[in-house]
């Protein structure tokens, strides 16, 4: 526990607070991450400046989302384990309840000419914010010469062969680890003592237990093929690979979900981030949605929609677990390697491999948003989505132009957007467009 933070916090004020911010967190980690500094350091006061930056600096090093991970840490900080469980849990509940309320809608109603003219919008939208997430990322992670290469290649081997995302982000990292040999020590800006207590491997156990536990669990009952099992499988491997944001394991999960699985078609995947783009929390909340409609169209002899709420919410709980555990087991050590040069070109690698990934998803995304048909294309090692020209949507053209004029020249929100492009969806499927 931190001296810098106050000790007249209780954890019941603590709570409340964790659970208006959570209530408040739309807009993706930036806006996130900013609205805890506001009501934590200027508003509250509860922990000072270089705390909160000491904090963001090593949850960005890890995998998963940073602004949950953030809100963890600082729970942890203020009131050891129990803090950081109230906070990480406050941080994701009102985007759990959301998209599970909004799948529950979209199997239901998602035919109805209204609901499908707002996912129409939201299509668009999506494409668009991907772009602006992709622009920002690579303006702000490709510094060196060698990153613009490696970030290239990820795109062309994601984009078009068969190569596994993890082995992309494994490839990456060792290139920067490579490349970055004989450079400068860079300076840390805290350096943490080795942790007091407990080893690191004590640390670990219990939270790896809790995190794995319920896989071992679901594989023994219902065998490696049952639809809860995959789903805890898949998204257990894809909380490993999240770095470089959401947006990066996304491409992973829809081309795993959508090719590999048969979960579901191109358009939902879309549709499901657009979910996550307008509710509270962390942007990887859509695979909630993914896990959803994995369970939902294959419940065996469960209701449908029972079936789809829990592998919706094993998709979830997969997803977070491992946020705790890099949290209350690994973070005491983490901030000690920042001063490591080549542990730091390891991460420049990973980060350069994410704008690849990210270029690849924008790609995938505007092929299927923008066009009615498409065709895979293969030959030999090399596959691809090509598009049939003649199938070219000029109104989803005209909706993605119109939010990316609203990102990029208007400035506005990303919340604003998604709704100015769903207004406009559901006018154009009223008027018999889209």
């Amino acid at each position: 526990m931190s001296s810098a933070a106050s000790p007249t916090v209780s954890l019941g004020e603590a709570s409340r607070t964790w659970a208006r911010i959570a209530l408040l967190s739309f807009g993706g980690p930036a806006a996130q991450i900013g609205l805890m500094h506001r009501i934590l350091v200027d508003e509250k006061k509860w922990i000072d400046e270089q705390r909160f930056l000491h904090g963001l600096n090593f949850t960005t090093l890890l995998p998963g989302p940073e602004a949950q991970q953030l809100a963890t840490y600082i729970g942890w900080m203020m009131h050891g384990v129990r803090g950081g469980l109230v906070a990480g849990l406050l941080f994701i509940a009102p985007g759990i309840a959301a998209i599970m309320a909004l799948s529950w809608a979209y199997v239901l109603y998602g035919d109805v000419g209204a609901v499908e003219g707002l996912l129409f919008g939201l299509k668009a939208a999506v494409l668009a914010i991907v772009v602006q997430a992709l622009w920002r990322l690579a303006s702000r992670a490709l510094r060196f010469s060698w990153q613009r290469w490696v970030a290239l290649a990820a795109f062309l081997v994601i984009a078009f062969t068969f190569v596994p995302f993890p082995v992309v982000v494994t490839a990456s990292g060792v290139a920067g680890w490579w490349l970055s040999r004989g450079a400068a020590r860079p300076a840390a800006h805290d350096q943490t003592p080795e942790p007091a207590g407990p080893s690191l491997f004590r640390r670990l156990l219990p939270w790896l237990l809790v995190w794995v536990g319920p896989l071992i669990l679901l594989v023994a009952l219902l065998g490696p093929q049952h639809v809860m099992t995959q789903v805890a499988g898949f998204f257990s491997i894809a909380a490993l690979v999240t770095f470089g944001g959401a947006y990066a394991v996304l491409a992973f999960v829809a081309e795993q979900a959508v090719e590999r699985f048969g979960w579901l078609q191109p358009g939902e995947m879309i549709d499901g981030l657009g979910m996550a783009e307008t509710t509270p929390g962390p942007l990887i909340m859509v695979l909630q949605f993914v896990g959803f409609l994995a369970a939902y169209r294959d419940p065996g002899m469960l209701n449908p929609l029972l079936a789809g709420t829990i592998g919706g919410l094993i998709a979830t709980f997969v997803t977070f677990a491992p946020c705790f555990l890099w949290i209350f087991a690994a973070a005491p050590y983490v901030e000690r390697l920042r001063g490591n040069a080549r542990l730091s070109g390891a991460l420049a690698g990973i980060l350069a491999a994410a704008v690849g990934v990210i270029a690849s998803l924008a790609l995938w995304f505007g092929i299927h948003a923008l066009f009615a048909q498409s065709t895979e294309v293969a030959a030999g090692p090399l596959h691809f989505d090509l598009p049939v020209l003649e199938s070219l949507d000029p109104w989803a053209v005209l909706l993605a132009l119109l939010a990316a004029f609203a990102l990029f020249r208007l400035k506005l929100g990303i919340a604003t957007t998604v709704l100015i492009a769903a207004a406009a969806g559901i006018g154009f499927r009223l008027l018999g467009g889209g």
